[in-house]
Order: C-alpha cells, then sequence, then structure tokens
C-alpha cells in the first residue's frame, strides 16, 4: 500500500483539526496479541510521556471536519471558511497501520466532526476500528471520541472494539453551553456517558465469571473541558468535575485552555493568550480531588471561587486553614499527612512506615520524599518547629509566592 498524495492532504488538514483535543493520556490496560500486529503494554500510548520516562507516539486524527454544529469555540464549526477533508474508515485504518509498521506510532487517537447526523459519524468510526481489529489483527491501544446521539448499539459494539472512550462535555455549565454550543445540552451530553460507564460496570461484573469475556472499554472512560471560552469560575469547574468523578467513574477530567480561533461576541478576542497557568493550577486541583481526599468545596468556595495562580491549590488551601497547622509528623494520621504542603501520598505512606519502627526526626523527611522549603512551615518534628518565620499565614505567603520576574525581551 501507497499513501496517495490525496490522502496526505487530508491527514495534513484532519491532523491539524485535531490537536485543540487534550483527552488522550496513557492507557493503562495490557490488550493481549493473539497473533495479530501491535500492543497495548501497562504503560499505555499517548502524545507525551509514559509511565517509565519513554516519549510514545500515536495517530491522533478526526476522521472529518465537516460538521453540523456551529459551537462558537471550535475551528470546526460549519460557518467557519476552512479547507474541509473527510477520510474513509479504509483510509484511516490503512493510515494507522502504515504509521505503525514504519514506527512512527503505537496507537490511534480517532476523533470526529459530526457529519451528516451523529449515527453515521458513530458508524464510520466503529467501522474503522471493525477494520483494524478484526482484518488488519491490530491490537495497539485504540482511543476513540464517543458522538452524543448516536444509536446506543453502535456506541456499544465501539466500546468492545476500544481502549478507552471519551465524551468531551467542553463546557462545565449548561448556562455556558447555551451561550456558546446552542445546539448542545448536558443532558445529551451525559446520555452517553451514563451508557458507557454502565457497559463497563456489567462487563467487569460478567468478566469476573468468564475470564474470556470481551472487555469493554478495559482503559475506561475520560471527558475535557474547555477552560477560559466562557466565564465560568473555577468553583464551577471544579464541583463539575467531582460530580463527573462520582456520576460516571471517569478515569480523568482533561482541561484545554482556550485558544481563541474564532471571534465572537461571547468569546475572548483573538490577541487574548489561552489560560496555561490556569489550566495548571486546575490540573493541580483535580490531582487533589482524585489522590488527596480533597473534595471541590474545600479547594476553592464562594469566598474564594477563583484559583490564586501565584501558588498551587494545596499551599493556598493551608494558607486559609492556618487554624490545622503546624502538624505533628510522629502523631498525624494518614488523611492529615496528605493535606500538608511538601508532602504526597509517597511520602506520607514513607512517614506511616517509619514510624512503626522509631520516631521520625526532621533530618529523615528529605530522604523520604518531603519537600522541606514547603512543609516546614505547615509541621513540627518532635514538638519542634522548623520554619524561619513565625506560623502565620500573612508571612508565610510573602515567602511561598514566587517574585514576579521582569520581563526579558526577546534577541529576535
Amino acid at each position: 500500500m501507497v499513501i496517495i498524495m490525496k490522502t496526505l492532504e487530508k491527514l495534513a488538514i484532519l491532523a491539524d483539526g485535531a490537536k485543540y483535543d487534550v483527552s488522550c493520556a496513557s492507557s493503562g490496560i495490557n490488550r493481549k496479541n493473539t497473533g495479530g500486529l501491535g500492543n497495548s503494554k501497562a504503560y499505555g500510548i499517548c502524545h507525551t510521556w509514559s509511565a517509565d520516562g519513554r516519549c510514545v507516539a500515536l495517530l491522533k486524527i478526526l476522521l472529518t471536519n465537516y460538521c453540523i454544529y456551529n459551537c462558537n469555540y471550535c475551528v470546526n464549526r460549519n460557518q467557519n471558511d476552512i479547507p474541509r477533508a473527510t477520510l474513509t474508515p479504509r483510509e484511516v485504518a490503512d493510515l494507522t497501520m502504515q504509521f505503525y509498521r514504519r514506527n512512527y506510532i503505537e496507537g490511534l487517537f480517532l476523533s470526529s466532526a459530526i457529519e451528516r447526523s451523529p449515527n453515521h459519524t458513530m458508524e464510520k468510526i466503529y467501522q474503522t476500528l471493525d477494520i483494524l481489529r478484526n482484518e488488519y489483527r491490530f491490537y495497539g491501544y485504540i482511543h476513540v471520541k464517543v458522538i452524543p446521539g448516536a444509536d446506543p448499539q453502535v456506541i456499544h459494539k465501539t466500546g468492545l472494539l476500544a481502549d478507552r472512550m471519551s465524551v468531551n462535555i467542553e463546557q462545565p455549565s449548561e448556562q455556558s453551553l447555551k451561550l456558546l454550543a446552542p445546539q448542545k445540552s448536558l443532558k445529551a451530553l451525559f446520555a452517553p456517558m451514563s451508557l458507557i460507564s454502565g457497559h463497563i460496570r456489567v462487563n467487569q461484573e460478567d468478566g469476573k465469571r468468564s475470564r474470556s469475556l470481551q472487555k469493554f472499554v478495559p482503559a475506561g472512560q475520560s471527558t475535557q473541558m474547555i477552560i477560559g471560552a466562557a466565564n465560568d469560575t473555577d468553583l464551577v469547574i471544579l464541583k463539575a468535575t467531582e460530580a463527573l468523578y462520582n456520576r460516571f467513574q471517569l478515569k480523568r477530567v482533561y482541561f484545554s485552555a482556550y485558544i481563541p480561533v474564532n471571534e465572537g461576541p461571547n468569546l475572548p478576542a483573538i490577541s487574548t493568550a489561552p489560560p496555561l497557568l490556569r489550566e495548571h493550577r486546575l490540573y493541580q486541583a483535580d490531582w487533589l480531588l482524585r489522590f488527596y481526599s480533597f473534595k471541590a468545596d474545600e479547594i476553592v468556595n464562594i469566598e474564594h471561587p477563583r484559583l490564586e495562580t501565584a501558588l498551587d491549590p494545596k499551599i493556598a488551601w493551608a494558607l486559609r486553614n492556618m487554624q490545622l497547622f503546624p502538624i505533628e509528623i510522629n502523631r498525624a494520621a494518614y488523611e492529615e499527612l496528605l493535606r500538608i504542603p511538601g508532602i504526597g501520598v509517597t511520602s506520607a505512606l514513607r512517614i506511616i512506615r517509619q514510624r512503626r519502627l522509631a520516631s521520625i526526626s526532621y533530618d529523615h523527611l528529605p530522604k523520604m520524599g518531603v519537600v522541606i522549603k514547603r512543609a516546614k512551615y505547615f509541621i513540627t518534628c518532635q514538638g519542634r518547629y522548623f520554619g524561619d518565620v513565625p506560623s502565620q499565614a500573612s508571612m508565610i505567603r510573602n515567602i511561598l509566592v514566587p517574585p514576579i520576574q521582569s520581563f526579558q525581551p526577546s534577541l529576535f
């Protein structure tokens, strides 16, 4: 097979259109190869760094950028005058195989605009996976986007071939969707998420009774929110994130800083820079939700509806709750240790294990992975406080907030 120029031109258009979707990551699953091509190791397939430090790649592409919707924030909206292209399921499958054989990629991330109808588009996505899995015997990692409004049976049979699926809700509130994407609603977006969650749960239960049962979306589902296109506060975003984890057992909620690509009265100006630092703080807050037993109302609240950009969310929370600090390292429960800035899951577990053998001294903490330059203001060790300023929020803030860096003009 040879990639003809027409297909390469389509590939350039559709790969460029897919770059705004960030909801792909390591799979965390194994798909056993039973005589075909490819594999999906436990460290997964992604477009960035894997858990073992390797930079791995996947073909990230749209099936089509023709769209029946007119979402204000989307570069592929039907009113935009941009080059359009559509790949057939066979073309996507052939591209995937050729790129894999050349060692360019290790898997596929397949998304799509909505061409003609949700069901028509979802059926084409299924056909692509059917060719890859059953005809080409490809066992590499595949992540596909689910098209809301598609036939549940088509979604189910696609999920039996995919490793991960995602339904992007794009905006955290119904108000923002009505403002920027009036053809969509949270109710319509939640329907396929609920369907996938239910099928995963049933499949896992059935799998306990039959080891040969075909797995349904073994790497789970994820979603994406666009940050900065609307005026939703971080409180709204994190409350929505928390609800999604609790309701649909999502693996990840991804945040994508809005890149101004369209003009409109309800959108930031084209010259506006993407809110990358805000995106970073939201990811840190998401980490607290998933691994540190924080609630959204603790990280942000009505009095503080936005995350501080100068401080990470854990430090900002600690400074607002100094009545809880300092905490004695040798007596604190595991849950209390997780709340201390500079102490993570691994270092907290090490502290718990070490305390069973002997009392911990301050000098032991760096060896356990504790970031002393932050933690020392929130702890005591063997009854002694080691911070170089009193345990007061204002004084600690002055030390921990990084200084404003002066502007360095470019030489070019």
